[in-house]
């Protein structure tokens, strides 16, 4: 489990084809990658991912095909968002996020909010259909990893507002127009939508 509170911000290193999937190289730009180990979870971009080798400040994971298929940003070189899993005792400063991506969204605005004197922007995000429903006001969703208060939400779209220190610490600052993101539903929204099918 993860919290959607990014720890660093890594950059996918090296590709390379393993399997069905891809075996991705991670730098995690710190001079040793500290307590974690071969076999620890780790959200990458939001995804959750195993370590299956540690040389340095480079964590190595195995991308199956399935999650290729299920996720974006994978399978290039490229800045990504990274949380090690939650041990326990720790703080939930976000919300509780499994890193089981649920769809892949495109980003359809992004842009400074003007009224706002302290630099947030705003994110607006085109959300797969099936996950609409699971998507509310003062809700919560993960984007590429990153734990979100959703603002507002009309249709399939949904904004969420990004104060200076999240476009610091993430990978979110560079979103352009036309972009991919990974999308996770909160949680406790999907176990709900399921108990109200179970009744029906």
């Amino acid at each position: 489990m993860f919290t959607g509170i990014v720890q660093m911000v890594g950059r996918i290193a090296a590709v390379s084809p393993q399997g069905d999937g891809v075996r991705i190289a991670v730098d995690t730009g710190l001079r040793s990658s500290g307590d974690v180990d071969i076999g620890d979870s780790v959200a990458v971009r939001g995804c959750c991912l195993t370590i299956v080798a540690v040389e340095g400040a480079t964590l190595t994971f195995d991308v199956s095909a399935e999650t290729l298929r299920c996720a974006t940003g994978l399978d290039r070189p490229g800045d990504v968002n990274l949380e090690l899993a939650l041990r326990m005792g720790d703080r939930l400063g976000g919300h509780l996020i499994t890193g089981h991506v649920d769809g892949i969204g495109v980003v359809t605005a992004f842009a400074a909010v003007p009224a706002d004197q302290h630099g947030s922007w705003r994110l607006e995000v085109e959300a797969p259909r099936e996950l609409a429903r699971f998507i509310a006001g003062k809700g919560s969703i993960a984007v590429d990893g990153v734990s979100l208060t959703v603002n507002e939400v009309e249709g399939a779209r949904f904004s969420v507002n990004l104060i200076p220190h999240t476009l610091a610490v993430t990978t979110l600052k560079s979103l352009a127009e036309g972009d991919s993101v990974n999308l996770e539903i909160d949680l406790i929204a999907r176990y709900v939508a399921r108990l109200q099918e179970a009744r029906d």
